[in-house]
């Protein structure tokens, strides 16, 4: 084999961009869009046609580049964008030798949608903790009620039946 046997052809890399289930965007440092994939396409609900050369964050709503751009080109960051229903977690870079800036999108729209359903869960069930409580306290409440209402009852029988045995007696 040979050096060249190991190379990676533009061809392959572009196979990979076009194939890859993450969303690859290049913008420059106007962060106007120079190359998107399909699936970044698909995860903002981009038109196939007009893209390339507008501001990413007209399809995005994010400021996500502007801000990798302003902290000298590296981010990490996880967004949720309501007006495409989808959350991800990203990481910008520049692109060396390029006046060009890469995202790397990850869709866990799925991971947080289930995060939100076990919080929402969480807070029934503290709810319903809440709730039964209460109704054990009242439950209390009463029967304590009860208790004192028979024991006061009990002790005037029981008084009159005790005077009653000491003037007969």
């Amino acid at each position: 084999m040979t050096p060249s046997d190991h190379e990676v052809s533009a061809g392959h890399v572009s196979a990979i961009l076009e194939h890859t289930p993450n969303g690859v965007l290049l913008v420059d440092r106007e962060t106007r869009i120079h190359y998107v994939n399909p699936a970044f396409r698909v995860m903002f609900q981009c038109p196939d046609d007009k893209l390339l050369g507008r501001p990413a964050a007209e399809f995005m709503h994010s400021d996500c580049f502007e801000r990798a751009i302003a902290g000298g080109g590296h981010l990490m960051v996880k967004e949720t964008i309501q007006e495409h229903d989808v959350s991800f977690r990203v990481g910008l870079f520049p692109i060396e030798g390029e006046d060009l800036y890469c995202g790397i999108f990850i869709d866990i729209s799925d991971e947080e949608k289930a995060r939100q359903h076990l919080a929402e869960l969480r807070a029934q069930t503290f709810q319903r903790a809440q709730e039964v409580i209460e109704r054990q306290m009242q439950t209390a409440q009463e029967i304590a009620r009860l208790l004192g209402e028979s024991t006061a009852e009990t002790k005037v029988l029981l008084v009159k039946v005790m005077s009653l045995f000491q003037e007969g007696g």
